[in-house]
């Protein structure tokens, strides 16, 4: 096995390794090779950061890293990290964490960060070997987009992009890393973007990629709350996507007020994520 970093791999190399290692996911990845370009541009993907093992000349493992200064640290992203299913438990993995772990530091980056599913415990696991610690748990919902309907209160409308200082004060808690102003920014292409305005002032906003019907952000001003304008902006973004569901993405469970709302609306809880990091030294 012959382990290196990825600046030399073309992205449909990493695509159908990609493919190959989440082919038994949990979660359904089999997405098309346009959705996996937008993936990596919006997750931060640095080649020369991102670590490979290869059977010969084929890609076989990764790990795939973004980077970005996070909270004043420089931080890298764990953007996906597998191996194809014929090599599982021989090792590589591991070997493949400690080639990235030793960029990381040679890069003087301050911390690693990723997500992994709650129920994969195996994987939970081996990051916690790895010395990763839990410092947020995120809920995802979804429900069936024509179970939104919208509140006549306010006026919901197309925005060509979001206004992030004044999206900062609606937020309770910071995104996750997918989620970001960073991340939904570097496809703009990628998003539709929703306002709704009530006496003519900006009362909420919400974002959805119309190929998934993934929300990456959604919020209400504190003063409007609970007066529909979450709905609502949630049945102008649900009419804005090809997808039969939507989802909501990454809900840190501390927030039981959203989970509430969402539960309210008709929204099932369908999985959970852990957000873990490892601070470099």
């Amino acid at each position: 096995m012959i382990y290196h970093t990825l600046e030399q791999t073309d992205l449909r190399s990493l695509y159908s390794a990609f493919a190959a290692a989440f082919s038994d996911y949990q979660v359904n990845m089999d997405f098309s090779f346009s959705h996996f370009e937008r993936m990596m541009r919006r997750r931060g993907l640095v080649s020369e950061l991102s670590v490979g093992a290869f059977d010969g000349e084929k890609l076989i493992g990764f790990s795939l890293t973004g980077l970005r200064v996070r909270n004043g640290i420089s931080t890298a992203y764990d953007i996906a990290t597998g191996v194809a299913p014929d090599y599982r438990k021989q090792g590589v993995t591991s070997e493949i964490f400690l080639r990235e772990h030793s960029i990381l530091k040679n890069r003087q980056f301050g911390q690693y960060l990723l997500e992994v599913i709650k129920e994969n415990l195996p994987a939970v696991g081996l990051y916690q070997k790895q010395g990763f610690q839990i410092q947020r748990e995120f809920s995802c919902f979804q429900i069936d987009k024509k179970r939104l309907t919208p509140c006549v209160r306010c006026r919901v409308e197309r925005a060509g992009g979001i206004d992030w200082k004044q999206a900062d004060k609606f937020c309770d808690f910071e995104p996750s890393w997918q989620n970001s102003a960073a991340s939904v920014s570097s496809v703009p292409e990628a998003f539709i973007n929703v306002v709704a305005r009530l006496n003519g002032e900006v009362a909420g906003y919400g974002i959805i990629e119309p190929e998934t019907g993934d929300i990456p952000q959604l919020a209400v001003n504190p003063e409007f709350r609970r007066t529909g304008i979450g709905a609502s902006i949630l049945a102008e973004l649900a009419c804005n996507t090809e997808a039969e569901k939507v989802r909501v993405l990454n809900i840190e469970t501390s927030q039981d007020a959203v989970a509430k709302f969402l539960a309210a609306l008709g929204f099932e809880h369908y999985v959970s994520q852990y957000e873990m990091i490892l601070p470099i030294r």
